[in-house]
This record gives structure tokens, C-alpha cells and sequence, in this order.
């Protein structure tokens, strides 16, 4: 009878209570699927830049608060209030190009970019990854193209 009671009483109390207290971790999220959605020509200081403009499909799969500011977490770079999740973009071979610390939601991840000198090739493929910061999980994106 002792076996009964806790599994009709005592387990959905435990499994309610860990609901309010927001300690159940929240389902996994998918990897970005990431495409080139232009490129354009940019002049700073003088000096021509491509940039190449990346969207994340289905950027609404991820929660909000994964985007959300994140002050108790370490400063991201110099960035004090930074989001709780982080975005670098890498060439296919993992070197870093780019990075975002400060995307405030889902739909920030349609305004990603990277730029290169105009005259150096871009690596043929890029891809992103998503570090939430406060739980350590990566999420990897697909491999772009870096050519419309």
C-alpha cells in the first residue's frame, strides 16, 4: 500500500512542485538552420568591406528567454549586459569570424553577419553556434554558403 500512495500522491506533488520552482529543464532545442540571405558592399573609415548577411530558419523554435539579458551570468567580452545566449559564426574549418553577445530574441537570429576585406575570399561555408550561457548547451547550425 506504501507503494500505491507514492506513486499516486507523493510523485505528482514532487514533479508539480519542481514545476513552480522552474528547476525542470526545458525541452531541447532543434540547431539552427542557418542560410546566406545577401550580401552587400560597405565603406568604413575608407576601407571597402563585403558583409555577408546570414537568417536563421525557424528562429521562433527558440524560447525568449534564451535571448533574454543574462547580468548574473559573466560579462561576454566586455559586455556587462549581455543575452544569455551567444552566437559566433565559423568558417568551415572553425575559425571564428563574428560573434553576438547581445541578441535581445528569436527573431535577432534574422540579423547575423560577418564582414571580410573586399578582395578576400570568404571561406566556402560558414556555420553558427548558439552557446546558451546558462545552461552550457551548444546548438550547431548546418553549413551555408558564403555565395548566393
Amino acid at each position: 500500500m506504501i507503494h500505491r500512495f507514492a506513486s499516486v500522491f507523493v510523485l505528482p506533488v514532487l514533479f508539480a512542485s519542481t514545476l513552480t520552482t522552474g528547476q525542470i529543464a526545458s525541452a531541447p532545442q532543434p540547431n539552427p538552420v542557418l542560410y546566406l540571405a545577401r550580401t552587400e558592399s560597405v565603406v568604413t573609415r575608407g576601407k571597402r568591406y563585403i558583409r555577408y548577411r546570414y537568417d536563421v530558419a525557424y528562429k521562433d523554435a527558440y524560447p525568449a528567454e534564451m535571448f533574454a539579458p543574462a547580468p548574473q551570468l559573466p560579462p561576454c567580452g566586455a559586455n556587462r549586459k549581455a543575452s544569455r545566449t551567444r552566437v559566433d559564426i565559423y568558417g568551415q574549418n572553425g575559425k571564428r569570424l563574428y560573434g553576438f553577445c547581445d541578441l535581445a530574441r528569436p527573431s535577432d537570429l534574422g540579423h547575423i553577419w560577418f564582414v571580410l576585406r573586399q578582395g578576400v575570399n570568404p571561406p566556402s561555408y560558414v556555420y553558427i553556434e548558439l552557446t546558451d550561457r546558462q545552461t552550457g548547451i551548444k546548438y550547431k547550425s548546418n553549413l551555408a554558403d558564403t555565395t548566393l
